[in-house]
């Protein structure tokens, strides 16, 4: 069943609750990785590209950076302000990825995470040359989830293909390992991956899932039948009232001048 697709920029809007309390961060070993391997510091500011309600962003913060939050969606960038009001060194500008509204080589590293697929990938990477410091680095990241490996993560991909309005176009956007070394060209330093979970309880899966885009919502004829599915599957593959919703975490980093 497909539905007609909201605007990138709008579709979590009606998902914001869902999307702050039970979308994944992002592991430790990330940034032990960009200061390894490519000299990230603490002192560097970051833009935060597509923040949404500030996952990523907190994260940054917390490793001391100071962070511009980049986002469109005024939901999404309320509940981020409101969830990141305690940190000094955030500032938000209302934008869009393509058109930051950020000075020519005002930030040391521009980050993306779980957003990239979502922008326009010939715009936003002369944009943010523009906005980056002579050498500065672009970082893109996801957390892609498993389809396979255990009965659960099989079995939930079963569940998008047969409930999600428009889940196999929204999958297949996301770019490959190929594509994103192409995107950075001849400023492309190198990609790692790295393994991310949750172990949630079923409401915490409810929550998880209804945070996606494609996922049906109340109201919708199919809502009942999905969460049924739902709580079967978790029936059935739970262990100590737990799910292990697993993901891999990948992560390009280069320059783009």
């Amino acid at each position: 069943m497909t539905d007609a697709s909201p605007a990138p920029t709008e579709r979590f809007s009606s998902r914001v609750d869902d999307y702050v309390r039970y979308r994944p961060s992002y592991p430790p070993a990330l940034l032990d990785w960009l200061r390894q391997a490519e000299g990230v510091d603490a002192g560097w500011h970051v833009a935060d590209i597509g923040a949404g309600t500030g996952i990523s962003t907190r994260m940054w913060l917390e490793a001391g950076h100071p962070v511009t939050g980049v986002e469109p969606n005024a939901a999404m960038r309320e509940a981020a302000r409101e969830w990141l009001k305690d940190y000094p060194n955030l500032q938000w500008a209302a934008a869009t990825a393509e058109a930051t509204t950020l000075a020519d080589g005002s930030v040391d590293l521009v980050s993306a995470a779980q957003a990239f697929h979502w922008f326009d990938p010939d715009k936003v990477r002369a944009e943010w040359a523009r906005i980056l410091r002579p050498d500065g680095l672009a970082v893109v990241y996801w957390n892609s989830r498993l389809l396979e490996g255990s009965p659960f993560l099989e079995g939930y991909e079963r569940l998008l293909r047969e409930f999600g309005t428009d889940y196999v176009g929204v999958a297949e956007r996301y770019q490959d390992d190929e594509t994103m070394e192409r995107w950075f060209g001849a400023g492309f330093h190198g990609m790692a991956r790295f393994p991310n979970r949750q172990r949630i309880d079923f409401d915490g899966l409810r929550g998880r899932l209804l945070s996606s885009s494609y996922a049906p919502q109340a109201g919708h004829p199919r809502f009942e039948a999905m969460i049924a599915a739902l709580q079967t599957l978790f029936d059935e593959t739970a262990t100590g009232g737990r799910v292990d919703f697993d993901y891999q975490t990948r992560v390009f980093v280069g320059t783009l001048s």
